[in-house]
C-alpha cells in the first residue's frame, strides 16, 4: 500500500517530525489513551532510556553528545506525559484487576511484588530514594561545577587560540574551528546544569504521582466502587508499584547516562577503554588478588568465591604486567630506521626563515629576550598597516654559521644577515655617531648605522646619554621587519592572495562574484596587490581595491600598471593620509614642466605598453636632481613625496625606486580635494 504523499512528506522533514512528536507529548497530557497505545508509549520510554544510556557509554567526549540536554527535556517530558496517562487509566479502571492500565504494568508491577505487596512497596520506595538521593543528585551537582569551571576557563582558552594564532602556530580555519568547539563546549556544560534539573524534577513528580496513585486509588476502589478494603489495597498496590516502575527505571536509566556524560570530562575514549586502562594497573591488582584470597580465609567467609575472584584478579595483573613489559622493552630497544623522507619533502620552500648560529639558539628556545614574543608582534603589526597574514617565520639552527651570526631567507634566498651578542645590548647614538664609552664597536645590521655592543648593566649609562637601546632579539626582529617591507610582494603568494578573498564579509561577496572569474582571475589580482605592496600601498581596503579593478576593467584597462593607476586613484584618502607630515599637511616636491615634457618625449610603443627610452645621461642628471631636492627637503625636517602627472607616475617610480626605494611618488589625481598641500620643492 502506497501512503498518501503528505505522510511521505512528513517522513523526510525531520523538523516537521520533531514538532509532529513534541505536539503529541503534550496532547498526552490531556487526552486520554487506549491500553495499546499507553503500553506502546510504555514501551518506547524503556527503550529510549536504554539508547541513551547506550550512546552515552560509548561516547568519545562529552561534545560529541551536544544534543543530550535536548533529549533529557524530551524524554522527562514523555516520562511525565505517560505518567498522566497510567495515573488517569489507574484511577477510571483500576477496580477493573491488575490489566486494568495494560500489560506493561501489570508485568512490571507482578515481577517487583512477587506477592507481598508490603515487600514491592519497601523496594520500590528504595528506587525512589537511589535515582533521587544519589544519582539524580550528584549528577545535578557536577553538571553545575562542570558549566561553572567551563565559563570562568572560557577566557584563557579563548587567550590561547588568539597566541597560537598570531605565533602561526595555527591558520584562520583552524582557530575558528577552535572557537566554535569553544562556545560548544560552554553551551553544552551550561546547558547540561539546567537539564540536570529536569531529572531531579521528573524524579519529584514520579515520587507525587506514585502517593496520588495508592491513594486515590484505593480510596475510589473501596469508596465508588464497593471493593474489600484489602482487595483495593492489593490492586491499586500493584498498579501503583507497575506505573512507578515503569517511569522510574527508564528515569534511572537517563539519570546515569547524565552522570556518565558530565562525569567523563577531559577524558578521551570510551568509558569501557578508559576504566581498564586505569583501573587495570598491574600491581593494584596483584594487590587486590591476595586481599581477596585473605578475606576468604577468614571465619565464616565462603572461601569459593573469594578464591575465584582472586584468581581472576591474579590473571588480569599478570597479563597487565606482561605488556607493560613488552612496553618497556619496545622503549628501550634502539629506534628503527626511519622511513626515507619523500624527495617531494625536499621541494617545500619556507616563505620566511631565521636561521641561527648555536650561540643564539637561546632565543628560539625563549630564553632571555622573547624572540618569538618579538616575531609575533611583527605578524600581527604587519596584519594591521598592511591588510594581510605575514606567513610564519620557521626559526632554524645552522652549524655552518658562526655562533653569533644569524642570516634571514625569503624563500630560501639569503635577504639579510648579522651578528648579536648575547646577552650584551646595542647602543645605538641618533646624531650617527659610536657612542663614546666603553663596548664592542659594530654596525647595527638593519640600517648600517655606527653602533656599540655593550654590557647589559652600562644601559642606564647609555641612555643617559641619549642613546637608543636595543637588545639582542629586538635588532634581529627590527632587521626582520625591514626585509619583510621590502619583500612584500613576493610573500603575497597566490594562496594569501586566495584567502584574503576567500575572509571578505558576506556584504561584499557580489562584488567578488561579479569580478572573478568573469572579468579577471585570483591571479590577475594578486599581481595588482603584488604591485601596490611594491610600494608600502597597504591592502588593508581590500573591497575598495576590488572596485577600483572593476572601474578600471569597465574603461577598458588590461594591464596591471593600468589597473594600480587606477586602483591608487581610488585609493587618494589613504595615500594622501599615509603621506602627510607631522604638521598635519601633504609635503610636496613637483616635477617641473621641463622633466614632464622630456619623459613624455622618451616614451615609445602603443599604448599601455609604451617604454621609457632616455639616455642614460639624462637619466643620470635626472637622478642627481632629485637626490639633491630631497636632501635639501630632509634637512628642512620634510619627508616629502615626488609629484607628477598620471600618464608618467609608473615610469618615474621605476626610476626613483633603484636609489630611492622608500620614496612616494604619486600622480597628482592621488592627492585627495580635501588633503592639505604645501610644496616643499622642485625637480
Amino acid at each position: 500500500m502506497e501512503l498518501p504523499p503528505w505522510l511521505r512528506n512528513l517522513g523526510g522533514s525531520t523538523d516537521v517530525a520533531l514538532a509532529v512528536g513534541v505536539g503529541l507529548l503534550i496532547v498526552l497530557l490531556v487526552v486520554p489513551l487506549p491500553v495499546p497505545l499507553l503500553d506502546a508509549g510504555l514501551a518506547l520510554s524503556v527503550t529510549l532510556s536504554v539508547l541513551v544510556l547506550m550512546t552515552a557509554l560509548f561516547l568519545q567526549r562529552p561534545l560529541d553528545f551536544t544534543s543530550f540536554p535536548t533529549i533529557l527535556l524530551l524524554t522527562t517530558l514523555l516520562r511525565l506525559a505517560l505518567n498522566v496517562a497510567t495515573t488517569r487509566t489507574i484511577l477510571t479502571h483500576g477496580h477493573e484487576g491488575p490489566q486494568a492500565a495494560g500489560h506493561v504494568v501489570s508485568a512490571f508491577g507482578g515481577f517487583l511484588m512477587g506477592g507481598d505487596v508490603l515487600v514491592g512497596m519497601i523496594v520500590f520506595a528504595i528506587l525512589l530514594v537511589v535515582n533521587f538521593m544519589v544519582v539524580t543528585k550528584g549528577s545535578g551537582r557536577i553538571a553545575e561545577v562542570a558549566a561553572r569551571f567551563s565559563l570562568d576557563a572560557m577566557p584563557g582558552k579563548q587567550m590561547a587560540i588568539d597566541a597560537d594564532l598570531s605565533s602561526g602556530l595555527i591558520d584562520d580555519k583552524v582557530a575558528r574551528q577552535r572557537r566554535i568547539d569553544l562556545e560548544a563546549e560552554s553551551g553544552f556544560y551550561g546547558a547540561m546544569d539546567g537539564a540536570a534539573k529536569f531529572v531531579r524534577g521528573d524524579a519529584i513528580a514520579g515520587l507525587i504521582v506514585t502517593g496520588i496513585n495508592l491513594l486515590g486509588g484505593i480510596a475510589i476502589g473501596a469508596g465508588r466502587h464497593g471493593l474489600p478494603f484489602m482487595e483495593a489495597i492489593s490492586t491499586f498496590a500493584s498498579l501503583t508499584v507497575g506505573d512507578g516502575l515503569v517511569s522510574q527505571i527508564p528515569a534511572l536509566l537517563t539519570s546515569v547516562a547524565a552522570g556518565i556524560v558530565v562525569t567523563k570530562g577531559g577524558t578521551e575514549g570510551t568509558a569501557d577503554k578508559a576504566l581498564v586502562k586505569q583501573l587495570g594497573l598491574a600491581k593494584p591488582l596483584w594487590i587486590v588478588s591476595g586481599a581477596a584470597a585473605m578475606l576468604g580465609f577468614l571465619p565464616g567467609m565462603p572461601l569459593i568465591p573469594f578464591l575465584l575472584l582472586s584468581a581472576g584478579f591474579a590473571a588480569g595483573a599478570r597479563s597487565r604486567g606482561k605488556a607493560d613489559g613488552a612496553a618497556e622493552s619496545a622503549a628501550a630497544a634502539p629506534p628503527a630506521i626511519a622511513p626515507e623522507t619523500p624527495i617531494t619533502e625536499t621541494l617545500r620552500i619556507d616563505l620566511l626563515r631565521v636561521e641561527l648560529g648555536y650561540g643564539l639558539l637561546s632565543l628560539a628556545a625563549g630564553e632571555g629576550p622573547r624572540l618569538t614574543e618579538q616575531i609575533r608582534n611583527l605578524r600581527r603589526t604587519i596584519a594591521q598597516e598592511m591588510g594581510f597574514v605575514l606567513p610564519s617565520v620557521r626559526l632554524q639552527d645552522n652549524l655552518h654559521l658562526r655562533p653569533h651570526e644569524y642570516v634571514v631567507r625569503v624563500k630560501e634566498i639569503e635577504a639579510g644577515r648579522g651578528e648579536l651578542r648575547i646577552p650584551m645590548q646595542l647602543a645605538i647614538d641618533p646624531s650617527g655617531n659610536r657612542p663614546d664609552m666603553p663596548g664592542e664597536p659594530c654596525e647595527e645590521p638593519t640600517f648600517g648605522l655606527p653602533a656599540l655592543w655593550i654590557e647589559e648593566h652600562r644601559k642606564e649609562e647609555a641612555l643617559a646619554r641619549g642613546c637608543t637601546v636595543v637588545d639582542g632579539a629586538g635588532v634581529l626582529a627590527t632587521h626582520l621587519t625591514e626585509i619583510v617591507r621590502e619583500n612584500m610582494p613576493e610573500l603575497l603568494s597566490h594562496a594569501e592572495a586566495q584567502k584574503l578573498l576567500d575572509d571578505l564579509p558576506q556584504e561584499h561577496a557580489k562584488l567578488l562574484a561579479d569580478l572573478i572569474p568573469n572579468q579577471i582571475t585570483t591571479g590577475g589580482v594578486q599581481r595588482v596587490l603584488q604591485a601596490l605592496l611594491a610600494e608600502r600601498v597597504s591592502i588593508r581596503d581590500l573591497p575598495t581595491i576590488l572596485e577600483g579593478i572593476q572601474e578600471g576593467l569597465s574603461s577598458g584597462a588590461r594591464g596591471v600598471p593600468a589597473l594600480v593607476a587606477v586602483v591608487r586613484t581610488r585609493l587618494a584618502r589613504q595615500l594622501s593620509d599615509a603621506a602627510r607630515g607631522p604638521a598635519g599637511y601633504v609635503p610636496l616636491i613637483a616635477l617641473s614642466a621641463e622633466w614632464e615634457q622630456a619623459f613624455a618625449e622618451a616614451l615609445i610603443g602603443p599604448g599601455e605598453e609604451r617604454q621609457l627610452a632616455m639616455a642614460p645621461s639624462r637619466l643620470h642628471d635626472f637622478m642627481n636632481r632629485v637626490r639633491d631636492a630631497f636632501d635639501r627637503a630632509t634637512a628642512q625636517g620634510e619627508s616629502p613625496v615626488l609629484v607628477c602627472s598620471p600618464a608618467l607616475r609608473a615610469h618615474v617610480r621605476a626610476i626613483v625606486e633603484r636609489f630611492r626605494p622608500a620614496t612616494a611618488v604619486m600622480a597628482q589625481t592621488e592627492i585627495h580635494p580635501r588633503a592639505r598641500i604645501r610644496t616643499v620643492g622642485a625637480v
